[in-house]
């Protein structure tokens, strides 16, 4: 699975969504008629480590990152409870290593925010991570329905 594939399923499946590449990641936001600047977003691809996210060790030959927004409720089901969040650099005091691939994971930074992520899924884990993502979509429509 390569990260084009994520998004072109992203872009095909989810209505009103578009991509947006900024700070060194691709975005699926959704924005119906492009109204927001952006819009809301709904994932990431990550392909490098950042300033304040190295958590995950993307400067690894062929390694990228899948992060999706998920509401609170699941994060903490699939997770039993939301991490403070970490210092700028840091990444969040959770019993998992961020470096894993093929694993749904929290985020290594934005778990505070209830994100989870995935290193280079292949095509069954992203079978499993495609219930996440339509969920992360019709949150960014909630979301957006609230800033019209």
């Amino acid at each position: 699975m390569r990260p084009d594939d994520i998004l072109k399923y992203c872009l095909e499946n989810l209505p009103d969504t578009v991509l947006v590449n900024s700070w060194g990641e691709s975005g699926i936001f959704y924005n119906p008629n492009n109204t927001l600047k952006r819009g809301i977003y709904v994932l990431t691809v990550k392909e490098k480590d950042g300033d304040n996210d190295k958590g995950s060790y993307l400067d690894r030959e062929s390694i990228y990152r899948l992060n999706i927004g998920v509401r609170k409720n699941t994060f903490i089901g699939m997770f039993g409870t939301v991490p403070a969040r970490p210092s700028k650099g840091g990444i969040v005091d959770m019993p998992f290593d961020f470096t894993q691939t093929d694993k749904i994971l929290p985020h290594p930074v934005y778990a505070w925010m209830s994100w989870v992520c995935t290193l280079n899924p292949f095509d069954a884990t992203l079978e499993q991570l495609k219930p996440l993502i339509q969920e992360a979509y019709e949150y960014a429509k909630e979301k957006y329905s609230k800033r019209k």
